[in-house]
């Protein structure tokens, strides 16, 4: 290897891919925040306007700011995406091309895991999806004869050293699976990015293992932050539901999302305000005290161990466990000293060792908000050092090289992830629709699901919200059947609605079908049992319990108005990126759109604003523009962002 080619522009960067490579160029890109988009727009653009070129691009998850919308959406996205993502921020050529099914003949976007729900309607990025577990990707692009990787890394001001930063995770693998085949290095080009936190261990790599090392001058382009979203009281149940599942001392994965916001919110109080969130849980779950399951792993009180974190991902929600003492488990690769503190025979040498040397959260790659990539800047170099980003091989596999030391590292371990449907008979829908459309994608989901049945001790939960609403039409997350599953039912281990938890493990399927209707919510429980009933697969005089009939949507709200009134229970418990004025708005804008699923709701809901009278939020009129209504399309508009405003207060 030799020193790489210092470029200062993506122009020249641009060049000397070209220069080295052929007519036909694959691209291996890392997913989520490792790209550097605009090197990469101006090697897509090159490309488009050369027919003697082909460009085939591997990655996944190519983040893009949601579109704008119309009418009262884009009046309130407008402004939040100029502010939250910077005017600097450039999205990728050919995620706006997908979205159009719009890219050139010369061109081809192969990803693994799309942006949640982005690229529904775009028959491009459909068509080439490849549905691939996280831990077999590297395989899958080695096979595809890449020749070009580019990667956005980070640099050490002091040292000058390298890191891969945020994504380690395949880039190392595909190396290695390359070299295993025989198959040529491909051409490595870097960009430095001067905001990206830079991460010790195995992420430090050689500055010879690239060709190129692109540094621009002037103004860096704006790190790509996820909005945080608000968590609803459904989701707040089921964090608190979740959080009792896990035993001090052990392993914690989560992924991202409301869902996992909330649990890491009741993590985070059942540790620092421990007696309130004993309260919330005798108000939400009463039987947990008695529960067996409970009972048997679980726990409620403080983590005077702490947890140990295995993460494929880590985001927000770790930063918090982390901060307030949750995640703090240190773990070592020495397979002699994790076995004496397994055993209880660790001497005050082992000791002092792991607290000098050991981490307490791995990950293979990272994403989340400006807060959250501030405080891994921030962190004192050997706080960072305790934050081991590694191969996603090291991360979402048990079996291999590093199996002895990977089931002492993650005892007790519980791995949480979310869905969106699941099956009487304990299967998951996570990634896609039976009509065969990608939501989102597999990931990592597989790979945890099959290492908790692995490990002993350890847990798979799948979280989900037991119903939901579309176009005011509320419907069961709860099916008979569905026509795709992610996961499927002989892998079953425990799920969790806002209504309770359902452990599914070595049951039979009339068990797994009772457990199931016990979370389920209740405006749905009896056509799902009467399914059950005349497939056979539940007795004929089998009756719904009354307890189970209070589970509705009112009821939940009713228990935890208190608590989220006290602020015990926030609408953003881990921040937020939204002015208060913006969250009224957020809150009135679903209103609207639960409540205007049709035409003639929508005209019914006219009627109503235009003749209703009361308070008037002028601030949130003002911020969306309808302060002052020019012509009746915005009077309009104006009356019912007003009702909504009122309904939601």
């Amino acid at each position: 290897m030799t020193t790489p080619l210092a470029i200062t522009s993506v122009e020249a960067a641009v060049d000397f891919v070209f220069e080295r490579l052929d007519q036909t160029i694959v691209l291996a890109a890392p997913l989520g925040l490792g790209k550097p988009h605009r090197l990469l727009n101006a090697l897509y653009r090159r490309v488009a306007a050369d027919p003697t070129r082909s460009l085939s691009v591997s990655t996944a998850l190519s983040l893009t700011p949601p579109p704008l919308g119309a009418g009262l959406e884009r009046r309130f996205l407008q402004p939040f995406v100029e502010r939250h993502f910077g005017a600097d921020f450039e999205p990728l050529d050919w995620t706006l091309a997908q979205r159009r099914s719009a890219l050139p003949a010369n061109i081809r976007v192969e990803e693994f895991y799309l942006q949640s729900g982005a690229l529904l309607n775009s028959s491009q990025a459909q068509r080439s999806y490849t549905s691939i577990n996280y831990t077999h990707v590297a395989r899958a692009m080695a096979s595809r004869g890449v020749n070009l990787i580019v990667q956005r890394v980070a640099q050490d001001a002091s040292s000058g050293e390298l890191s891969l930063s945020c994504n380690p995770d395949l880039t190392l693998d595909l190396l290695d699976e390359m070299a295993r085949r025989g198959l040529p290095r491909p051409l490595f080009v870097a960009e430095v990015h001067p905001d990206l936190p830079f991460m010790g261990g195995d992420a430090v790599v050689a500055a010879e293992l690239f060709d190129a090392v692109v540094r621009l001058p002037g103004k860096s382009e704006p790190l790509f932050a996820l909005p945080r979203q608000p968590v609803s009281a459904a989701e707040f149940a089921i964090g608190l539901y979740a959080s009792t599942l896990v035993r001090d001392g052990g392993t914690l994965q989560i992924g991202i999302g409301a869902l996992s916001d909330a649990l890491s919110h009741a993590l985070r109080l059942r540790h620092c305000r421990n007696s309130e969130y004993r309260g919330l849980i005798d108000v939400v779950a009463p039987e947990l005290h008695q529960s067996a399951l409970h009972c048997g792993w679980g726990g409620l009180g403080e983590f005077n161990d702490g947890l140990f974190g295995a993460s494929e991902m880590i985001t927000d929600g770790f930063m918090h466990l982390v901060d307030c003492g949750v995640i703090k488990r240190r773990v070592l690769a020495d397979v002699a000293l994790m076995q004496r503190l397994f055993d209880g025979s660790a001497t005050a040498s082992d000791r002092a060792r792991l607290e000098r040397d050991g981490q307490y959260l791995h990950a293979a790659f990272f994403l989340g908000s400006p807060d959250f990539y501030r405080w891994l800047r921030e962190l004192p170099r050997t706080a960072r050092a305790a934050i081991g980003m590694t191969r996603v091989s090291n991360i979402n596999q048990l079996y291999g090289g590093r199996e002895s030391i990977d089931r002492l590292q993650r005892r007790d371990a519980r791995f949480f992830n979310t869905c969106m449907m699941t099956t009487l008979l304990g299967a998951a829908v996570s990634d896609g629709l039976e009509d065969g459309r990608v939501v989102s994608g597999v990931g990592g989901q597989y790979n945890f699901v099959a290492m908790a049945h692995a490990l002993e001790e350890g847990r798979s939960v799948l979280m989900f919200r037991a119903s939901r609403e579309t176009a005011g039409h509320a419907s069961s997350s709860v099916l008979w059947n569905y026509g795709h599953i992610t996961i499927p039912r002989h892998l079953r281990d425990i799920v969790i609605s806002e209504y309770g938890i359902a452990d599914l493990r070595d049951k039979s399927d009339e068990d797994c079908i009772e457990a199931m209707l016990s979370i389920s919510d209740a405006r749905f429980v009896d056509a799902l049992a009467d399914t059950a009933k005349r497939a056979g697969k539940l007795a004929a005089d089998f009756q719904i319990p009354e307890a189970w009939r209070t589970h509705t949507p009112d009821q939940l709200m009713c228990r935890l108005r208190p608590y989220r009134q006290m602020g015990l229970l926030p609408d953003y418990p881990l921040g937020s990126d939204f002015s208060e004025v913006e969250q009224r708005l957020l809150r009135a804008l679903g209103w609207l759109r639960a409540n205007t699923g049709s035409r003639l709701a929508q005209v019914r809901l006219i009627a109503k604003a235009l003749s209703s009278r009361g308070a008037v939020d002028t601030a949130a009129l003002s911020r969306m523009a309808l302060a002052a209504p020019a012509g009746i399309g915005e009077t309009i508009a104006a009356k019912l962002l007003t009702l909504a405003l009122r309904r939601t207060a």
